[in-house]
């Protein structure tokens, strides 16, 4: 799946920030100045918007995104020196929990900005292998 225009500019706003700063501060300062570049783009968010969590329709309990942008994607920000599969996990939860169907996960931490382009099987299911089959 491509990313479309509103990923890369979200993207591209994640990379100013960090060729400004570069790796070695906490979370909340790239959080920050990714608000600003957000908002300097022209794109509407909303930080730390907290969402409800269900476990078979019963509330368990609620988690913040870091953002929600245009309220179309969730975006989680990291701080690490590497990204690892529990990074990934967590942030593809978040878009499915949360009933987006892209999220984006993106590291400040490491000398070269990650970034991950999550998808919600809701929203973009696999291929059946019955269905695929040419008959």
């Amino acid at each position: 799946m491509e990313k479309d225009t509103l990923t890369y500019t979200i993207i591209g706003c994640a990379m100013k920030v960090h060729n400004t700063l570069g790796p070695g501060f906490q979370e909340v300062i790239y959080q920050r100045c990714l608000a600003i570049e957000l908002q300097k783009a022209g794109l509407n968010f909303v930080r730390e918007q907290e969402h409800t969590i269900y476990y078979e329709g019963i509330d368990v309990g609620t988690r913040r995104a870091d953002f929600v942008v245009e309220n179309k994607i969730v975006v989680e920000i990291k701080a690490l020196v590497n990204l690892e599969d529990v990074h990934l996990a967590q942030a593809k939860n978040y878009v499915v929990a949360y009933d987006f169907p892209n999220g984006l996960l993106i590291n400040f931490g490491s000398q070269s900005l990650q970034h991950k382009l999550l998808f919600n099987p809701k929203y973009h299911p696999k291929p059946n292998s019955e269905n695929s089959k040419i008959q």
